[in-house]
């Protein structure tokens, strides 16, 4: 009985030995390589493009769908000239060498730019020199110097 048990026992191994033969170099092997990518041209890449509608017809806002400001903005071609008048400069502070100016409760430094909310409108401005008493800022390509009065 002895010599049976042996004799499969040296049957499986050399059985195992056959199939690690035939298998290993299969598994081994690189797998075969993928074909190369090629680039997009830029003209062909999907881009998201999204038109603002003219009117409610032509569309709406997906995330706001009875808001009309979006419509507002486009028919408004001509924007009302900016009302320069409406601006005040309410302060001068900081050191001499870096001065602020508060001009609508929009502060500046020399070479900032903001939009100041006026009673009217917002204007786009750029401050160019704080001196002392008034502030020289630039809106449209016009400057224009604002002079600080305190009232009481």
């Amino acid at each position: 009985m002895n010599r049976h048990v042996n004799s499969s026992k040296s049957a499986v191994a050399s059985w195992l030995a056959v199939a690690l033969v035939t298998v290993l170099p299969v598994a081994a092997a690189p797998p075969p390589a993928a074909p190369a990518a090629q680039p997009v041209p830029p003209e062909e890449v999907s881009r998201s493009v999204f038109v603002i509608p003219k009117n409610r017809s032509e569309g709406r806002d997906p995330f706001f769908p009875t808001s009309t400001r979006m419509y507002e903005t486009i028919t408004s071609k001509n924007p009302v000239a900016s009302d320069l008048t409406a601006l005040v400069l309410k302060g001068i502070s900081g050191t001499p060498d870096h001065r602020l100016a508060i001009i609508n409760n929009h502060t500046f430094g020399v070479g900032d730019e903001g939009d100041v909310i006026t009673p009217h409108s917002r204007i786009h401005l750029r401050c160019v020199e704080i001196k002392t008493r008034s502030v020289i800022v630039e809106s449209g390509g016009q400057r224009h110097e604002l002079s600080y009065t305190s009232s009481p």
